[in-house]
């Protein structure tokens, strides 16, 4: 089979760019050699057309070197115009498969199939590109055939329900919502304390003749910061515009963006984690997001960028879903020692007392920041934010799932099921030896991809961390021995 024939003229369209900034480019190195303008728009038009030629011939002959096939047991892909390429793909390999399109795309009626094989963090084979409808009948019958080379490897049944459930939809209220929740409090934070310091001085330094300017730095500040959240907040609504997400057999649907349209499967199976992901907007709204984790890979991923199995959701309704597809029960978590609430407020005195010693530094240079002493006013709130930092963390264990809670401005809460621990250890730090606390870090198999970071139980009693790793190594081994 070969790629839709639309795929000519897009890519044409595609790389027109690389052709305008050639054209550019040879304007001005004609008009720089003193040349006639004659002699110039010649060789401009030579270029175009050279440029042309060279781009249609290529995309025909690589459209020409371009086949695939579906066999009884694998995905076969064959490519290359100078360096030929075959490839054969065994589809109980085949982990997800993704469809692509962007707004151009949907235009021509084209998509891209990504295909991600098990324990692969890159793409494994692409079809660029082919009808919505291919795309479509390759995503169903890729999973279908994928199904089936399981289900004989395990001995299992083939039949599998191919009608799909709808576990969520995106609402409008939900559109808003996380429109507002979606900007990252941390960095907003830091801005925050900078701003008032920072801008007065750099307003002055741009328009020193404008002194009223400097009345308004703060509020210049603040205005960035607001464009800064309005300007996150659409973004996110247009990645995750008109969201759904599925169940279908064993795997799960999701199908989302309105500029940047995408289409994925996540395989229940190749699951490692599922977290509740809360920023401190979203906890006052009540709101959650759920990410999951699979083994080598992120369906959806745009580099490191991190996905939402569903975005935004009341938070009942987010730990709902997370036990659909992660079956664990209620959680009671054990908090760390207050001795490592002593740990916070102290290692947050020091780092406002680098920071004001750096603000002063920079004043004694420049003289641009006479109100350097200002982060120390921080100082009555680092009793507050050591005892939140504290407050939000947390490990729970039961028999069959391990629990880890962390974060303020995010708190994420990641469960972990035990047989889907690879590596479980425990570590200290100098500053943590000092007070007899330690970290226990649950390592899984995943692509850090749909969820940032593994479990960690942070700033637990050393005697509990050396505890809960042999509790969590033996269980682990168990779950393995009944599977």
């Amino acid at each position: 089979m070969k790629l839709d024939r639309r795929t000519i003229p897009y890519r044409i369209l595609a790389n027109g760019l690389q052709i305008v900034g050639l054209i550019i480019f040879s304007v001005v190195t004609s008009a720089s050699s003193g040349g006639s303008i004659l002699s110039r728009v010649g060789l401009v038009a030579v270029l175009v057309v050279l440029g042309i030629g060279l781009g249609v011939g290529w995309e025909i002959a690589r459209f020409r070197r371009i086949d695939y096939e579906l066999t009884a047991d694998t995905f076969d892909l064959n490519s290359g115009v100078l360096s030929r390429r075959e490839r054969e793909i065994p589809y109980h390999r085949i982990q997800n498969v993704d469809i692509g399109q962007n707004i151009v795309q949907r235009a021509f009626g084209i998509a891209e199939v990504s295909l991600e094989t098990a324990g692969g963090g890159s793409t494994e084979a692409q079809l660029r590109y082919v009808s919505r409808e291919e795309a479509d009948r390759l995503q169903d019958e890729l999973s279908r055939r994928k199904r089936g080379a399981d289900a004989t490897a395990e001995g299992e049944s083939e039949a599998t329900a191919e009608v799909g459930e709808t576990l969520f939809e995106l609402s409008d209220r939900e559109h808003l919502v996380l429109g507002m929740v979606s900007a990252d409090f941390r960095f907003l934070g830091a801005l925050s304390v900078l701003a008032p310091i920072l801008a007065p001085q750099l307003a002055g330094a741009i328009a020193p003749e404008a002194d009223l300017l400097l009345l308004f730095g703060p509020a210049i500040a603040l205005a960035g910061l607001v464009a800064f959240w309005v300007l996150s907040g659409f973004l996110q609504i247009l990645r995750y515009y008109d969201f759904e997400l599925t169940r279908r057999g064993d795997e799960l649907r999701y199908e989302r963006g309105l500029l940047q349209r995408y289409n994925g499967t996540v395989p229940l199976s190749k699951i490692q984690t599922v977290s509740v992901q809360e920023n401190v907007l979203a906890r006052l709204l009540g709101y959650a997001s759920v990410v999951i984790q699979t083994a080598g890979y992120a369906p959806g991923q745009d580099g490191s960028q991190v996905e939402s199995a569903v975005p935004i959701a009341k938070r009942d309704r987010a730990f709902s879903l997370a036990r659909a597809v992660e079956p664990f029960g209620e959680v009671t978590f054990e908090r760390p020692p207050t001795r490592a609430r002593t740990r916070y407020a102290a290692r947050y005195t020091i780092g406002l007392a680098v920071l004001v010693g750096v603000l002063w530094l920079v004043n004694a240079i420049t003289g641009l920041l006479p109100l350097w002493y200002t982060p120390l006013v921080a100082l009555v709130l680092v009793p507050v934010a050591a005892h939140l930092k504290w407050k939000h963390l947390g490990y729970y264990t039961d028999g069959e799932h391990v629990v880890t809670r962390r974060g303020f401005w995010r708190r994420q809460t990641i469960v972990v099921p035990y047989d889907r621990v690879q590596v479980v250890f425990s570590s200290q730090t100098v500053f943590q030896r000092r007070r007899r606390l330690g970290t226990l870090t649950i390592d899984t198999a995943g692509g850090g991809g749909f969820a940032s970071g593994d479990a960690v139980a942070l700033d637990i009693d050393k005697t509990v961390a050396e505890s809960l790793r042999e509790d969590v190594a033996g269980n682990l081994q168990r779950a393995l021995r009944t599977q």
